[in-house]
């Protein structure tokens, strides 16, 4: 191997072992006291529902995989209640309101959507760029778990069955 390409070899491996340490360190520091606002205008922050576990689900009208995703989060809100789980839909900000708007229309949605129209949310969560993404937080805000891509019924019911005691 020559030695050319054994050095940039190696500053690729460090670079990327700094990226995923990186995007490591920023969910680590999840944005807890954050102002988000939903699309019915209410200001919420993941610091208000302390004592439950938080899934931020960052999504898209134009991402299949969200769509798909969407009823079984529905349907583990519904099982588990505002009591066990909160979740806060993040809508990207590529997304079109209109769109948002009319999904919502079709499919009511029992927790709190945001649109994040200038990105500042997904930043704040280490760059979110794919959808779906979700966070789910412990009941004292810590992180549990990152997921890129969909979450099922049952995964998320087992996870916050299981940061509850259950």
């Amino acid at each position: 191997m020559k030695l050319g390409f054994k050095i940039a070899l190696s500053a690729a491996l460090i670079g990327a072992a700094a990226l995923v340490f990186n995007a490591f360190s920023a969910a680590e520091k999840m944005p807890l006291k954050q102002t988000m606002t939903t699309m019915a205008g209410k200001p919420i922050q993941i610091a208000d529902y302390q004592g439950k576990v938080v899934l931020v689900n960052f999504w898209a009208t134009s991402c299949t995989g969200c769509i798909a995703e969407m009823p079984g989060l529905v349907a583990a809100q519904n099982k588990l209640g505002k009591d066990k789980l909160i979740t806060i839909a993040v809508a990207m900000s590529y997304d079109n309101p209109t769109y948002i708007e009319n999904y919502l229309a079709k499919m009511p949605l029992p927790f709190e959507m945001v649109y994040d129209q200038s990105g500042e949310i997904a930043r704040a969560f280490g760059e979110v760029q794919l959808t779906p993404t979700s966070f789910l937080l412990d009941p004292k805000g810590r992180l549990i778990k990152k997921i890129v891509g969909e979450i099922s019924e049952q995964q998320l019911i087992d996870i916050v069955n299981e940061a509850h005691g259950a």
